[in-house]
């Protein structure tokens, strides 16, 4: 399966792996040549683009056309434009059980907010923030010595890892993805904490 891969760091680099051990033919979008999912790809052979626009993904930094759009730790917007050149969808992850916690900072609000229950999502990208039609979720308990870092290194970081996986590979058997629409009235909103 043709997969543009959009995303960064720890998450993207993990999603790659995976994804290459699968056989699937993988263009890498990073935003920046030192970063860990643009160093990966390299290391295995294929050239990430790094993305001019940092914040906003152009139609024409991707190829015609892919089968399969993944959004793995991206903080640059991915528009229906981009999308459209995905043949079955294109999905991201999300850590928190969406519609909770729309927005870039959602693991911080769990923590300040002292929900103590977390979660991942994997969802269908819109124009709209983190509000597509929802892949898969799973969830996981918020100890109360968590940090926003030790919530995403021991379970957020690995459940994005395993649930972006779950969707390619339901992708690739079934040529969809299933799309569970949010309830927009429990929405809530992770703008960045300014400290």
């Amino acid at each position: 399966m043709k997969i543009a891969l959009i995303g960064s760091r720890w998450l993207g680099s993990e999603v790659f792996k995976k994804l290459k051990e699968a056989g699937h033919d993988l263009t890498v979008l990073a935003p920046s040549a030192d970063d860990r999912l643009a160093k990966t790809a390299e290391e295995n052979g294929v050239k990430p683009n790094i993305h001019a626009r940092r914040f906003k993904i152009q139609p024409d930094e991707l190829p015609e056309e892919v089968d399969l759009i993944v959004s793995a730790h991206s903080h640059a917007f991915i528009g229906q434009d981009v999308c459209r050149r995905a043949r079955i969808a294109a999905i991201g992850y999300h850590p928190s059980l969406l519609p909770r916690w729309r927005g870039i900072a959602a693991v911080e609000w769990t923590i300040k907010a002292g929900d103590p229950i977390a979660g991942g999502s994997v969802y269908h990208l819109t124009d709209e923030m983190d509000a597509g039609g929802v892949v898969l979720q799973d969830w996981c308990h918020v100890y109360p010595d968590d940090d926003a870092a030790s919530l995403w290194r021991r379970d957020l970081g690995p459940m994005g890892l395993r649930l972006l996986t779950e969707a390619v590979a339901m992708a690739t058997r079934d040529g969809k993805v299933p799309s569970a629409e949010q309830d927009d009235r429990l929405a809530t909103d992770a703008p960045p904490i300014k400290e």
